[in-house]
């Protein structure tokens, strides 16, 4: 009985979380001599989606309420007014917090200096509640019922599903487990792929943070605080929320190779779709060092990906079903009545035109400005490009916040970084350049040149 006492514990509600982990957050990287400073400001309003989350979490439990067939109709009718309202209000908030990052993004464009952000604590104490808080997070994914499914927030990519479906299904042939039961396994295989993937994404703002901004202590201070946001604890098991943001931030550790870019930006524009918009931004980043590379990485990579699913669907036989839906959905699809929850079910989907024509204008003006680009200005581009996407997107817009969160960490905590940009391709050193003149005196070599006939004079 003793020991059932010390395992007794219970993990914080969404509400409860939200203010311890805005309390941490200050008392690690508030600079409390310089109260007036837009680091400081930038830490509080990290936090300002939460509310947003916290009403529709309201809201749910209310609309979930009642569909309780044993209630009164006017209790039933006044929860689901309650929930409805709540559920817009949620929205609207999520949205208005999406619109000031947006332009939170857009003025980084024009600042260049940058104070360090020097945290509160050292780098060892950061590394020990780094690890500390994913461990937490890790009991977070799996203290659930298995048999219990969990509900999925939005749609993610077909391909992610086959993908976790195909695992839990080797997993269940090699441990000899019945078909019938894999429902435990899906489970087990789902919080396996998640919890490495937010594992990659720690491991990569690190690794920035010591090689790219030179600072170990600022790559430890982004995972701590990457840990710390509510929306990572909320959405923990949504693997299609934290696929997308892998890539990315490895692309920007990558920068300094356009090949090594091209090929994580192609992978997941094959599987999640909508980071093929950031394409224009990068290929302008790239411009005269490295463009072509970048772009024909982009496209290989997305090709494998998509013939990848093709495949997959194929196999299963859905291929066909799935782009007949793809191209009737309405999620995506500006000029058609979203059917999704969102914003756009209780304010009118016609606005949503305009906004979707305004966001293409600026995918546009992304390609070629600022012209030339450093690497802070590809980041706060990025994602103002990934918050843009919110405002038009039917299924759930406002809620993806974990496809920019490490975006913003690292326009948050960068230095400097004028003088960050992929580096010039000198054709004497470049080793591409001297495999293409080998296989040009090899081709020489193996294919006669046409010998010129004399010219007859009279």
């Amino acid at each position: 009985m003793l020991a059932s006492i010390f395992l007794d514990f219970n993990l914080p509600n969404a509400a409860t979380w939200f203010y311890l982990s805005i309390v941490i957050a200050i008392a690690l990287f508030l600079r409390f001599n310089r109260l007036i400073a837009l680091r400081n400001w930038d830490l509080l309003t990290l936090f300002l989606l939460t509310p947003g989350f916290l009403l529709l979490q309201e809201a749910h439990t209310l609309l979930y309420a009642a569909d309780r067939k044993e209630l009164e109709p006017a209790m039933r009718a006044w929860l689901t007014d309650r929930g409805n309202f709540l559920l817009f209000v949620g929205y609207a908030w999520l949205i208005a917090g999406s619109g000031y990052w947006f332009a939170r993004c857009l003025l980084d464009l024009g600042l260049e200096k940058r104070p360090a952000l020097t945290p509160n604590l050292n780098l060892s104490g950061l590394a020990w509640l780094a690890a500390t808080l994913f461990l937490c997070m890790v009991v977070v994914a799996i203290r659930r019922i298995p048999d219990v499914p969990v509900e999925q927030i939005g749609k993610g990519p077909i391909a992610l599903i086959r993908v976790q479906e195909g695992a839990a299904a080797v997993v269940n042939y090699q441990s000899g487990i019945p078909s019938i039961d894999d429902g435990g396994t899906r489970f087990w295989v789902e919080r396996a792929i998640v919890m490495t993937l937010h594992l990659a994404i720690l491991i990569g703002l690190i690794l920035i943070g010591a090689i790219h901004f030179q600072d170990t202590t600022a790559g430890m201070a982004m995972a701590c605080l990457y840990l710390l946001t509510p929306y990572t604890a909320l959405h923990v098991s949504q693997v299609h929320h934290v696929w997308p943001a892998v890539f990315l931030v490895w692309a920007v550790f990558a920068y300094r190779r356009p090949m090594v870019s091209g090929l994580l930006l192609g992978l997941v524009s094959g599987s999640s779709f909508f980071p093929i918009l950031l394409f224009p931004l990068w290929c302008g980043f790239y411009r005269g060092r490295g463009s072509v590379r970048f772009t024909t990485c982009f496209l290989l990579a997305m090709t494998l990906s998509l013939a990848l699913t093709a495949l997959m669907l194929l196999t299963h036989g859905e291929f066909g079903r799935h782009i007949t839906n793809a191209l009737s959905l309405a999620d995506w699809q500006a000029w058609k009545v979203p059917k999704t929850e969102s914003i756009w079910r209780g304010a009118h989907w016609a606005y949503r035109l305009p906004v979707f024509i305004l966001f293409m204008a600026l995918i546009a003006l992304t390609s070629f400005w600022p012209t030339p680009r450093n690497l802070a200005q590809v980041i706060a581009q990025s994602a103002a490009v990934v918050i843009g996407i919110q405002f038009w997107f039917a299924d759930q817009g406002g809620v993806y916040v974990l496809w920019y969160l490490p975006l913003l960490l690292l326009m948050i905590f960068r230095p400097n970084l004028s003088e960050r940009r992929p580096p010039e391709i000198d054709p004497e050193t470049d080793w591409m350049t001297r495999q293409l003149r080998k296989v040009r005196g090899l081709l020489g070599k193996l294919l006669p040149r046409p010998k010129h006939m004399p010219v007859a004079t009279n």
